[in-house]
């Protein structure tokens, strides 16, 4: 048969998958140039199932947004048209049904294994932007697609490709190529441009084996194709019997097509299954645990050093490899939590950093949202401190800066949270506490570091600090972190004002009193 022949066959067969009603509507609807948002939210409110999975979906560390988003309105809204379209178009894929009766196709294996493809290929793509990964999720999700429609409209003949592909007798391409007449890269591509697909999602597709083949101009679908092949290598690092040789392909196309460096690659082998294992739970797919790469790899290198060996020192090396396998399991653990400890803390203070205090207090405020509490911050900075840097040098400096964490970080709460803010400026994040209790706790730090001697084991210095104060009920999605932060630095810049080492509460309606 021709390759249209197979086409043509695939298309008309009564075993050919269909995409669900809603998928199918709303590829039509974002094709038209006048939809919008409220028609895309409309369509899905249609199916309650489906819809329940997308809310869910919006509101899980898959995206990590710090409101909770409680309607379809809001999650298409937040999420925007590109996004809702891939997650509709996610979950219809990953719910069509196939038969395994009699056939050598797993289609659980299939589903899972195109699931961890989406994911891999976000994984990459996160690594060159930080947005606009949700389409290349379906590019990886889809690339085998004609896979699927091979077993389920020429089940027989895939059959024979399967069993030909099991005994090494060539590769997949030239197999389908062979026995069918036209390989799954094709047949997919074509199948999803008749269901209506836009170019930048069937183009991966077409290309995911061939990333160089693609001749086009566009540089936003040449990088989709080239994350969806890498996406390819990844699993095969994951699931087949020879990680060692992908893993090298896999260092070498990234720097190639990508231009990735070491550290970016690196963090992609690392992070790749744990999203992969989260990602099983989200899509309501029940996967067994997917296995990190630095332990498929260590097997791997196991298995090649055993062939040689007689079968009792072979059992011998075994129970070896094993505890050296935990061991290096239990120092990966531990220096990664070195790692994301360096990606947290102050180097200085050993205190958390800016960036770990943004993202305590997005959770923190998700939490309250949730569970109808209040939130209180207090930013701090030490007074005249560039007297100290000026008059004793930047050593004495660096004391007082770490003497102060010290005394303050023994006071608060062990669920309170102490950060450096930037230079001399620190801020606590006081959760579950109202405005007169987060000043309260402010006063006892005041107190604390105004009595305390900053002895440096040379010389004792004197040191006070001004505080602003204040605290909010979360009420949803349009409460404003960034306006939040600024009330508590308009109260110490008040304190500043009105002479230093007070404390100082915003006051919705601006008016300023110190505490009593």
């Amino acid at each position: 048969m021709t390759q249209d022949q197979v086409l043509n066959a695939v298309l008309t067969s009564k075993d050919l998958p269909t995409l669900p009603t809603v998928a199918s509507q709303l590829i039509t609807l974002t094709s038209r140039e006048d939809t919008t948002l409220m028609d895309i939210a409309k369509l899905i409110s249609q199916d309650m199932s489906l819809s329940s999975k997308i809310l869910k979906l919006s509101n899980s560390s898959f995206y990590s947004f710090p409101q909770q988003i409680s309607s379809i309105n809001q999650a298409v809204s937040i999420l925007g048209l590109n996004a809702v379209r891939s997650l509709v178009l996610s979950f219809s894929f990953l719910q069509m049904e196939g038969d395994s009766a009699g056939s050598k196709f797993d289609f659980t294996a299939f589903w899972e294994r195109s699931l961890a493809g989406g994911v891999a290929a976000k994984t990459i793509m996160g690594t060159i932007q930080d947005d606009d990964t949700d389409e290349i999720f379906v590019s990886g999700l889809l690339r085998n697609l004609g896979q699927l429609l091979f077993a389920c409209t020429f089940p027989r003949q895939y059959d024979e490709v399967l069993t030909k592909l099991e005994k090494n007798e060539g590769s997949r391409k030239e197999l389908e190529e062979s026995i069918i007449g036209a390989d799954h890269a094709y047949i997919g591509y074509e199948v999803a441009t008749k269901w209506g697909f836009p170019e930048e999602l069937v183009l991966p597709i077409l290309y995911h084996n061939q990333p160089d083949n693609y001749s086009g101009d566009n540089a936003e679908i040449s990088r989709a194709i080239h994350c969806t092949y890498l996406a390819d290598l990844l699993l095969k690092i994951l699931y087949s019997d020879t990680p060692e040789k992908f893993h090298k392909q896999f260092r070498s196309e990234a720097k190639r097509l990508l231009g990735l460096n070491v550290l970016k690659i690196n963090k992609i082998l690392k992070d790749v299954h744990s999203r992969v294992n989260e990602s099983s739970e989200y899509f309501g797919l029940a996967m067994p645990p997917t296995r990190s790469v630095e332990e498929i790899l260590q097997e791997a290198n196991l298995k090649l050093s055993l062939l040689n060996l007689s079968y009792e020192e072979m059992n011998r090396q075994l129970i070896k490899a094993k505890l050296e396998l935990e061991k290096a399991k239990r120092e990966l653990e531990q220096k990664n939590k070195l790692l994301e400890n360096l990606a947290n803390i102050d180097g200085l203070t050993e205190v958390y950093n800016h960036r770990y205090f943004q993202n305590f207090l997005d959770k923190e405020i998700n939490r309250c949202i949730r569970n109808g509490k209040p939130i209180g911050i207090i930013l701090t900075d030490i007074d005249k401190f560039k007297k100290f840097n000026d008059t004793y040098g930047h050593q004495t400096g660096d004391f007082i800066l770490r003497e102060f964490c010290r005394v303050t970080g023994a006071i608060i709460r062990e669920y309170d949270l102490l950060a450096r803010y930037g230079g001399e400026e620190f801020i606590f994040v006081l959760p579950e506490t109202d405005a007169k209790n987060t000043a309260i706790a402010a006063e006892k730090l005041r107190k604390a570091i105004a009595n305390h001697h900053f002895n440096d084991g040379k010389e004792t210095y004197r040191v006070t600090s001004s505080f602003g104060v204040t605290s909010a009920q979360p009420q949803g999605a349009g409460f404003d972190k960034n306006g939040f932060i600024e009330q508590a630095d308009q109260a110490l810049y008040e304190a500043k004002n009105k002479g230093r080492n007070r404390v100082e509460i915003y006051e919705q309606k601006k008016k300023w009193f110190k505490l009593k």
